[in-house]
């Protein structure tokens, strides 16, 4: 396809394509998908080589979110049977941080939900990151606490911090369909603020909300104007008990398509196969892998992985590798020498992680309500399958070992 070759050229060069481009990869057929995926594959390979970053999430503090985010199981007047708790202690986080990293995660996502920190849960925060670091020097930390107030992310940078998450989550022409507790130039706000304390900014988006193509390519683009190192891509988890519980807009082929498409706008970028991927990419995971080069290892905020093991099984049989905690992540040309890979220039380019959940969607920072009328999803939708959706029910918050 001269389309696909066009796309290749132009990731090779972090050339932008064009939003017809972009569309048009969102528009290919199932029979085209290998096709999409290989081509795809190549650019993620020039700038990445065959490593898999491993991302680890421990949920500081779950449930009871004033926001009102549609997709969120952590919302204000969500009936989803999560668990609920208030602040793990430092040393219980560091405990829980413990476990990803024996499992080879490189990168602990500290992820609280709630509208954004108090001064005083930045101290808590704080305190947690030093505690992480004195066990794991060279651990990347990365916090998402929400909507940052001024002067907040230089305190979470002076505490060690390399990161900071806020996703976009959707185009901003539709935000306020999702979310009416706050905007989207307040989620823009915050990403900026990482950027300008030197935090590495993670930012991403949440595919399957009934969405369109058109949506998906207005975030990505916004996602490369920021420019942020990481871009998480989560795929709806419809809880229920949350308004987006009916929401089954997505097959596998669907989410390749907007991995691909997220990899040819973001080329040199960490794209992060992020919350959802084992609800809606099932035994298509190990194709994923071709395309994006980063995840999630074992459990998510408030629902269950695909267990520890079975994800570096995965890498392996798939023909990759985990990528080493001396390794750094980004290019040379976006590195710019900070180990997790700072971006080298802010508002240009393309950049690791979830809004609202450090990666994954499902709570965290800020958490909508439904969409009056949602748009008809672009490809024919997924079987609902909610018995694929656990709760989790082991790790941070519980008396269980966590799944790593």
């Amino acid at each position: 396809m001269d389309l696909l070759n066009t796309l290749v050229d132009k990731g090779l060069r972090r050339e932008t394509p064009t939003r017809a481009e972009a569309l048009a990869v969102l528009a290919t057929t199932d029979d085209e998908l290998l096709d999409v995926v290989a081509a795809a594959g190549k650019v993620r390979r020039h700038w990445f080589g065959r490593r898999v970053k491993l991302n680890y999430l421990v949920n500081l503090k779950s449930g009871l979110c004033p926001e009102d985010c549609s997709y969120c199981s952590q919302r204000l007047g969500s009936k989803a049977d999560i668990l609920k708790y208030t602040w793990l202690k430092p040393d219980e986080a560091s405990q829980a941080a413990a476990a990803g990293l024996a499992g080879g995660a490189k990168r602990v996502c500290l992820v609280a939900s709630g509208r954004g920190p108090t001064d005083r849960d930045v101290d808590r925060v704080s305190d947690t990151i030093k505690a992480i670091k004195e066990q794991n020097e060279d651990v990347e930390v990365c916090a998402c606490l929400g909507l940052l107030s001024d002067g907040q992310a230089e305190r979470l940078r002076e505490a060690g911090a390399d990161a900071y998450n806020h996703n976009l989550n959707t185009s901003e022409s539709t935000y306020g369909e999702i979310t009416t507790t706050h905007t989207y130039a307040d989620r823009v706000d915050t990403v900026r603020k990482a950027h300008a304390a030197g935090l590495s900014a993670c930012s991403g988006l949440i595919a399957g909300m009934g969405e369109t193509d058109e949506d998906l390519v207005d975030v990505v683009f916004s996602l490369r104007e920021l420019d942020p190192d990481s871009v998480p891509v989560n795929f709806l988890i419809p809880f229920e008990g949350t308004p987006l519980a009916e929401e089954w807009n997505l097959t596998p082929q669907r989410c390749l398509r907007i991995l691909a498409m997220a990899r040819f706008v973001c080329p040199d970028v960490e794209v992060r196969i992020a919350g959802g991927r084992e609800v809606h990419l099932r035994t298509m995971q190990p194709l994923a892998l071709h395309l994006a080069n980063s995840i999630f290892l074992g459990d998510y905020l408030t629902s269950e992985g695909q267990a520890g093991k079975a994800d570096l099984e995965m890498i392996a049989d798939a023909g990759f590798e985990v990528e080493g905690a001396g390794e750094v992540t980004l290019p040379e040309h976006r590195a710019g020498g900070g180990a997790c890979g700072s971006h080298d220039g802010a508002e240009a380019g393309c950049g690791s992680h979830e809004g609202g959940g450090c990666g994954s969607h499902e709570g965290g920072g800020v958490c909508g309500t439904a969409p009056a009328s949602a748009p008809a999803p672009a490809a024919s939708a997924d079987e609902p399958r909610p018995g694929l959706v656990a709760v989790r029910r082991r790790g941070a918050g519980t008396d269980l070992a966590p799944n790593a």
